[in-house]
């Protein structure tokens, strides 16, 4: 597409950023109100005023550098705001039916996905690639999703967050199993060490991080006195956490997500102000930069349009009867909850596209069936959860039953 006028001021020099930010920020913010007056969740119209004003429609900004770092910042705050809210006692007591929800939400999507490929003439390791990109959720997506709605409380929404964490682990591992595949071997160390990492990360600060904070951040207080002390010592947390995740190949947004979970004790109502703050600043970034990177090289033939339906039609199925499954004890209403609010692929599928692009496996028109389906599938599920919790924003937690 030929870049535009207001294309081509929107780069990365530096009078370009005040206009990149009102461009962003302004458009998302007046879509989410249009989309919020017609009763619709507001996530929505941020979306959509990314892919309007992006390259698939106006063409007016492209994604850059400074866009992929706002968008970045924009969701490691949601998850840390997110995290605020959340006891993890209580993830912790739903972990073992999380688990199975994970777990199950990450073999049906990647054996759906694989078979759709193949079906379609696709080669193994492509469609290995497709079927990876449909396994993890994004937990960014979820929590806003559920904040928005103020279902936080909600036990589904407990396992759905802590369900959407784990699958992260599970989706690194998968990919370093698919990534190792097309380089033509298994490195099973590697990957056990990754697992591991991962894991053992995410355990010691969910099970300790909570009653560590209550210690630490009393005593820092104590001989700190410059600026909102312990909102400077919350950021201090979460961009450490944020870079152990980096550092255990987890994303960095699972260290935010449990710097907040362990702080949630241990500060005040202002630090959630803050963080509420700079998250309504942020995350509009984060999510119109999902419609930004929106292709339309999945259009370019009626095979591939047809080929992008079917694996939407997978990606959405797939999580609502693997993960439906995983909490087949709770009950069908609970299941419907659970396996909709897992729907979300957002940045999490097209980064596993991306990695499978540059490595020359998967084509560019696959890669962008790929896309398609991350942003589609994140358009849609405001509306689904929407559907599966209706009525419920009132309902107390259930308190009293526990798998694993």
């Amino acid at each position: 597409m030929i870049a535009t006028p207001l294309a081509l001021l929107v780069s990365d020099s530096t009078p370009s950023i005040p206009l990149a930010m009102l461009l962003i920020f302004g458009t998302a913010k007046l879509f989410a109100e249009i989309i919020e007056r017609l009763g619709q969740p507001g996530i929505i119209g941020e979306i959509l005023a990314g892919i309007i004003i992006g390259p698939s429609v106006l063409n007016w900004i492209q994604p850059n550098d400074l866009l992929t770092s706002l968008s970045e910042l924009g969701v490691m705050f949601l998850l840390f705001r997110v995290g605020l809210e959340v006891k993890a006692s209580e993830l912790m007591h739903v972990g073992g039916t999380a688990f199975l929800v994970a777990l199950l939400g990450v073999l049906v999507p990647q054996f759906l996905g694989y078979t759709l490929m193949r079906m379609w003439g696709y080669p193994n390791v492509e469609a290995i690639f497709v079927g990876a990109s449909m396994v993890a959720t994004s937990v960014g997506i979820t929590a806003q999703v559920l904040s928005a709605k103020g279902l936080l409380h909600l036990t589904s929404s407990r396992i759905i967050l802590a369900a959407a964490v784990i699958d992260d682990i599970l989706g690194l591992i998968v990919l370093a199993i698919v990534s190792s595949m097309a380089k033509g071997s298994i490195n099973l160390l590697e990957i056990g060490l990754t697992a591991l990492g991962a894991i053992g990360f995410t355990y010691l600060v969910a099970k300790w991080g909570t009653q560590t904070m209550s210690k630490v951040v009393p005593r820092l207080e104590v001989g700190l006195h410059a600026g909102e002390v312990q909102f400077n010592i919350a950021l201090v947390i979460l961009f450490a956490l944020a870079l152990l995740a980096s550092y255990a190949k987890m994303a960095a947004i699972i260290g935010a997500f449990l710097a907040g979970m362990a702080l949630a004790d241990s500060v005040d109502q202002r630090v959630h102000d803050l963080a509420h703050g700079i998250t309504e600043l942020l995350v509009p970034f984060f999510l119109a930069g999902i419609g930004l990177r929106m292709e339309l090289s999945a259009f370019s033939s009626p095979s591939l349009i047809v080929l992008a339906c079917v694996i939407l039609a997978a990606a959405i199925v797939a999580k609502l009867i693997g993960c439906g499954m995983g909490a087949y004890a709770l009950g069908r209403v609970e299941m419907l909850r659970i396996g909709l609010g897992m729907v979300p692929r957002g940045e999490v599928g097209m980064i596993v596209a991306q990695i499978g692009l540059s490595m020359g496996i998967i084509e560019k028109p696959v890669y962008g069936v790929v896309v398609f389906m991350a942003v589609a599938t994140t358009l849609v599920t405001p509306l689904l959860v929407k559907y599966a919790f209706r009525g419920a924003e009132h309902d107390q937690p259930e308190e009293q039953f526990q798998l694993g």
